[in-house]
């Protein structure tokens, strides 16, 4: 039958079938399906290797016989040249979809799946850390797709910040970055990670250890009540990380303020973790006012002005060149020239690499508790030698003093 608009509107299916073929005789290959409920659509047909191939061109309705005709010369033209017309629009199809997938997993959005969907399982500080670090690095992408943020983008941003003078920064950045993306590409939402094998530059090995004049500085600095002078010289008197003093809780504390447990999902290595507090240390904690849960709160949680702190406390005590992870080092440099030994300091600061990385750390389960008391004794009655300004004792050994 040859086509006409007529005589399309007149086509009916057969009431005992579902739907019916009609082909026109003027243009070969273009037909229309009629439905048992009515609806006329234009359809090409051709045969590709022998397979039978069909392609929906649109409603009767919608397109024009004109139209359709057109639309089928062209897909049989395509046949000649030996193009498979079905095979490329399922092949230009799965591409929109990727192409949509591609678009809609911006930076913003993986980031924000890699702290939902993995880091709850981390420390709260690490995955704080971790997102705030990729998103302030890479501002101008949070909005692109996540694939567009490539191995030199990654380069060319993370060494504008080492030459900034945040060369550790930027390394940390990438392994932020590296970490995300690696989750990423598991889970199939990328197919590249842009950070791993980075040339990033290595960050220099801090080695400051505070001088006896330098400590004796910061305590008489930190007289008076705030969380911050708490938090300093429970740091120097303890040995343990900023993030952990801050964060203490009462309820951590014994009732006699002789031991602080430090929970599992607070500790580096997610390992909960008994701290002894020598006398200076429970004396200190006697005369902090409770205010609620948190030992040291700051104006909104626990404290965190730490930067506006820090730069006011190095102008009252005339200390330099110091950072508040330094007062770890230097407890840890006090308990050695102290005699006390290596493994115990380690338990002291719960480190688990050193003498209990590997099989030790499988196998050794002594908790070196008195072992852990006597050192922070023995380390918090040195400090209040210095701080006093007393002759050390005999079995103490003094710290380097400056020349």
């Amino acid at each position: 039958m040859k086509l006409t608009q007529v005589r399309i509107e007149g086509l009916k299916c057969p009431p005992e079938k579902r739907d019916v073929l009609v082909f026109d005789d003027e243009q070969r290959g273009l037909g229309v399906r009629v439905t048992a409920s009515g609806s006329k659509t234009f359809l090409a047909q051709y045969a590709f290797h022998g397979q039978k191939r069909r392609i929906p061109l649109g409603s009767c309705s919608g397109v024009s016989l004109a139209k359709a005709r057109d639309a089928v010369r062209a897909i049989m033209g395509d046949v000649a040249k030996g193009i498979d017309p079905a095979a490329e629009r399922k092949k230009a199809a799965a591409e929109a979809r990727v192409k949509a997938a591609h678009e809609a997993l911006t930076l913003s959005a993986l980031l924000s799946d890699w702290q939902a969907l993995h880091l709850a399982s981390k420390r709260p500080r690490y995955a704080s850390e971790a997102v705030r670090a990729v998103r302030n690095a890479f501002p101008r992408y949070l909005d692109l797709p996540a694939a567009d943020l490539d191995r030199a983008i990654a380069v060319k941003t993370l060494d504008a910040m080492a030459r900034k003078g945040s060369a550790s920064m930027a390394a940390r950045t990438a392994a932020y970055g590296k970490a995300a993306y690696g989750w990423a590409v598991k889970r199939g939402a990328v197919s590249v990670n842009p950070f791993l094998n980075l040339p990033v530059a290595p960050t220099p090995r801090r080695e400051r250890v505070l001088f006896d004049d330098e400590l004796a500085a910061l305590w008489r600095a930190t007289d008076g009540a705030g969380p911050f002078n708490g938090i300093m010289r429970l740091l120097l008197l303890t040995g343990q990380r900023r993030e952990e003093v801050a964060g203490m809780t009462w309820t951590e504390l014994s009732n006699d303020l002789s031991t602080w447990t430090i929970p599992a999902n607070r500790a580096k290595n997610a390992a909960t973790h008994i701290v002894p507090l020598s006398a200076p240390a429970q004396e200190l904690l006697r005369g902090v006012h409770r205010f609620g849960e948190l030992v040291f709160p700051g104006l909104r949680g626990a404290f965190n002005g730490w930067s506006k702190a820090k730069t006011a406390l190095d102008a009252k005590s005339g200390v330099t060149n110091w950072r508040l992870h330094d007062l770890r080092r230097t407890a840890a440099t006090g308990l050695q020239r102290l005699g006390v030994r290596l493994e115990v300091t380690e338990q002291v600061l719960n480190h688990v690499s050193g003498s209990r990385a590997g099989i030790v750390g499988v196998y050794q389960r002594h908790d070196f508790a008195s072992e852990k008391r006597a050192a922070l004794e023995a380390w918090g009655e040195h400090a209040l030698a210095i701080i006093n300004g007393c002759a050390a004792m005999d079995n103490v050994i003094t710290l380097t003093k400056r020349a």
